[in-house]
């Protein structure tokens, strides 16, 4: 099937302002959200293999001697191939395709999650965790990218917040199954069992991901709405090309200063509630569900939320920044914390905070679509998950000099509580307006 023909800029810039359609509304499918429930079940799988580590820190740390320095290095092992990873997923995926480039991360993510069950140091462990990292840098790449293929601008955010919380769910998800897995049967039976769902979902993959003019069971209806718009040029961006726009930097300095925020918050917390109020291996998983359930509904809220504003005639910058700025709110109160005088003030905290960076970063990935065309957005995404990944990296390494030096949670929440604010002032002095990217390749084909 042809595809529709490319707009002018104008008609870009257009969409992008929120101008409202005078199409009727009909009837069409819902494959679509199909896929993008398959982009939900891969999120939650990843996340359920990276919080494995978080949810057995204490145990593993009492058991096999790490220090707090130690366990940082660790936990920087994982980001500092997940950085270079996204550099390299982006361009993989823009390349091969989305179907290709997800089978190669999640193939390689399946193995490395269960190479943890073979470690038996500090050293094993960095190893185990970097290939981890490098398989699951294609994630969000290539997700965005199945989104800008499968859904019109006005329902990706939507579409984003469902797939992105997974990685609630899958925090949700760990917390329940770790430590029952690793009573029964040993810690590392715990990774063994998330590399196998990881190798169950690449088989359903491969068997079943198609673009939209390949999809043979898409209704005419359906394949007209996620048409509408128009469509972008196959041709690969160079990264030396995308640097040069503001909208790249706004996106990569979004990752870079609220990233590190959710990596604290994935790979900390066990160790906070249970340096702080005592929670054993068994008890974290109340507190833990509670935090995360709280963020996987500010994921589907805040991308709900732009929407939503769309609806009621905000363009589409207006709408997007309103929506990040309340979530960015939502984290102030989480300074509080680490004083909190009972578990669950603490937990309700933590939790606000979570649904506010998960709302944030709902929006967040959406901005790549909103600003660049579709050829591109994975390579965006990728590079401004490296700046995320890069942040995590410095973060990581000042929790860990904090926690061996003084033991005080007190200055990381602090930062976590303004992070989001300062982010919000970022993209809005980058980007005012969220004009969409004109890339060298789109101009000689206008």
């Amino acid at each position: 099937m042809m595809s529709p023909p490319r707009g002018s800029d104008a008609d870009r810039s257009r969409q992008v302002s929120g101008e409202a359609s005078t199409t009727p509304r009909m009837k069409i499918g819902n494959y679509r959200w199909r896929v993008c429930a398959m982009l939900l079940a891969a999120t939650t799988i990843s996340y359920i293999d990276r919080q494995v580590l978080g949810v057995l820190a204490p145990f593993l740390q009492e058991k096999i001697g790490w220090t707090e320095l130690q366990y940082s290095s660790i936990v920087t092992a994982f980001q500092a191939a997940y950085a270079v990873g996204l550099l390299c997923a982006g361009a993989v995926i823009d390349r091969f395709g989305t179907r290709i480039g997800y089978a190669l991360a999640i193939g390689i993510w399946s193995l490395a999650a269960m190479s943890h069950s073979l470690a038996t140091g500090v050293i094993s462990f960095a190893v185990a965790r970097f290939a981890l990292g490098l398989g699951e840098a294609g994630n969000f790449p290539a997700a965005i990218k199945a989104v800008a293929e499968w859904f019109p601008q006005r329902e990706r955010a939507l579409a984003a917040g469902i797939f992105n919380s997974g990685s609630n769910i899958g925090a949700i998800v760990a917390p329940l199954m770790v430590p029952i897995v690793a009573a029964q049967w040993g810690w590392q039976a715990a990774f063994l069992c998330t590399g196998v769902l990881s190798a169950i979902w690449l088989i359903v993959w491969l068997l079943t991901y198609r673009t939209p003019d390949q999809e043979p069971r898409l209704s005419p209806q359906e394949r007209a709405h996620i048409g509408a718009e128009p469509e972008a040029p196959t041709r690969r961006v160079p990264w030396s090309q995308l640097l040069r726009f503001r909208q790249t930097w706004a996106f990569a300095a979004a990752k870079f200063i609220t990233d590190p925020i959710w990596w604290f918050f994935l790979f900390w917390l066990p160790k906070f509630l249970h340096a702080k109020y005592g929670l054993g291996l068994l008890e974290l998983g109340a507190p833990l569900i509670t935090i995360f359930l709280m963020a996987d509904a500010g994921s589907i809220a805040g991308g709900w939320l732009a929407g939503a504003f769309i609806k009621h005639g905000m363009n589409v910058n207006r709408a997007r920044k309103t929506a990040m700025l309340i979530c960015a709110l939502m984290v102030v109160p989480v300074i509080f914390a680490a004083k909190a005088s009972h578990l669950w003030l603490a937990v309700a905290l933590v939790g606000l905070a979570t649904a506010g960076h998960q709302g944030w970063s709902a929006n967040v990935y959406t901005l790549t679509s909103d600003l660049f065309p579709r050829h591109a957005v994975a390579s965006v995404v990728g590079m401004g998950g490296f700046a995320g990944a890069v942040g995590g990296m410095l973060i990581s390494t000042v929790i860990g000099l904090l926690l061996q030096a003084t033991g005080s949670y007190v200055p990381v929440f602090l930062l976590a509580g303004g992070a989001y604010l300062v982010a919000w002032l970022v993209v809005q002095l980058l980007v005012p307006r969220l004009e969409p990217a004109v890339l060298s390749v789109d101009a000689k084909e206008t």
